[in-house]
Formats: structure tokens, sequence, C-alpha cells
């Protein structure tokens, strides 16, 4: 897993201060590439493995986003104290923006665009609690959301998209008769992720229940 990388323009919160930021890469040439822009800005302060829960900025950095990653977002989400940026390379589809999204990730910069004036801007943006998504993945998520939506009223549209792996994962487990502490510790996500997640299946599907919506997956082929 990531892991935090030891020791722009909008202007920083506070006068005088900087931005405490806590950078996450998926491999160190990843780590090595963000910290050195970054350490570069008088604006920011990068902080120690131990104070990375403190920090204000939690700057992910990955070639997509995977298991793994979302993982990590999830976890970033609970704390209260940092807002999450993302730097990544690609979305492999709008269900991989989606889940990011949901994970709590504020902002997203490719990481062919990320050169030192842009990091700085996009977390400086997030340090000021704004959201930064460049034009066409907004356009890709809403029709993402858009296909979704459609394919819950119109029950002809059902298809494999209804639901995103991990959904369909943690519903397979449910089937099983797994408990959430049991399917947290069957896909390595915490309880309360495990519960966000089949209660959204449950709301976006108009389901009653966990049970309502596994035999709802199972008539459908989704699980």
């Amino acid at each position: 897993m990531p892991q935090p990388q030891n020791n722009a323009t909008v202007s920083p919160p506070g006068a005088g201060r900087r931005v405490t930021v806590a950078v996450y890469a998926s491999d160190p040439i990843l780590r090595v590439g963000v910290v050195h822009q970054l350490r570069q800005r008088p604006e920011i302060a990068l902080v120690d493995d131990s104070d990375a829960d403190d920090a204000q900025v939690s700057l992910v950095t990955v070639d997509s986003v995977d298991d793994e990653t979302a993982a990590l977002l999830d976890r970033l989400r609970l704390n209260s104290d940092t807002r999450t940026g993302l730097v990544v390379g690609t979305f492999e589809s709008g269900d991989a923006l989606q889940r990011a999204i949901e994970s709590g990730v504020t902002a997203v910069l490719r990481r062919a665009e990320a050169d030192q004036d842009r990091l700085l801007r996009l977390v400086l943006a997030i340090a000021n609690g704004e959201g930064v998504l460049p034009g066409d993945l907004l356009a890709k998520l809403l029709d993402h959301v858009g296909s979704l939506q459609r394919s819950a009223l119109d029950p002809r549209a059902v298809s494999l998209s209804t639901l995103t792996s991990r959904e369909a994962e943690m519903l397979r487990l449910v089937s099983e008769g797994l408990d959430t502490a049991e399917i947290a510790r069957k896909t390595s996500y915490s309880e309360r992720t495990v519960k966000n997640v089949l209660h959204e299946v449950i709301t976006r599907l108009q389901l009653r229940n966990r049970t309502h919506a596994v035999g709802y997956a199972l008539r459908n082929g989704l699980i």
C-alpha cells in the first residue's frame, strides 16, 4: 500500500501559514517526483510519517484506481483533519472515477499534467476546500452516473454495469451468509465502508434490505 513520504496560484489558507501535506504513492519513483516538486515551494510543508494523519492535505499519486488505492482512499476519508487529492495516470472507466469520488477525493490531476505549478495549485485548492476536476472527467462522471440511473429505472437495461466490482463482490459475500465484520476482513475494507457500499446499492436500486439486494442481483445475473 502507498505510504506517506517524509520529509501554486491560490493563496494558502491563513496569512504566512504553510499547507501541511502527506504524500502517498504507489511506488518510490512516483513519490520522489511529487516530493521533489513540492519541496521547492515555500507554501508547502511536507510532513513525516508520524504526522501524516494531521496533514491538511493527503496527496495520493497512482497509476490507476485499483482495489489497493480505493482501500487507502477509504481510510483517508475517515480522517476529518485531512482532505484528499488524487494525481492519477488514467481512469480505466467511469466506475473507477466514481469510486474515487465516493472515497472522498475532492480534487483530481492527471499525472501527465502534474508539473510544479499545477501540483501547487491543486494542493492549495484542496486546502481551501475547493473541488478540482478536469472538464472531460466531469463529463465522464456525469455520463457514468446517468447510465447507472437509467439502468436502475429500466429493468430491461440491467447489465453488469449496474454494480461496481466492489459492490458485486460484497453482495456475493452477503449471499454466502457473511456478516459485516466478516466481509470487512475478507475484503480488507473497514466495516464502515462495507456498510456504506451495501447501503448505496440498496438505495440506488430502491431495494428494501440486503436480502432483497442479493435476490435482485441473482435474478438479473449480476453476481
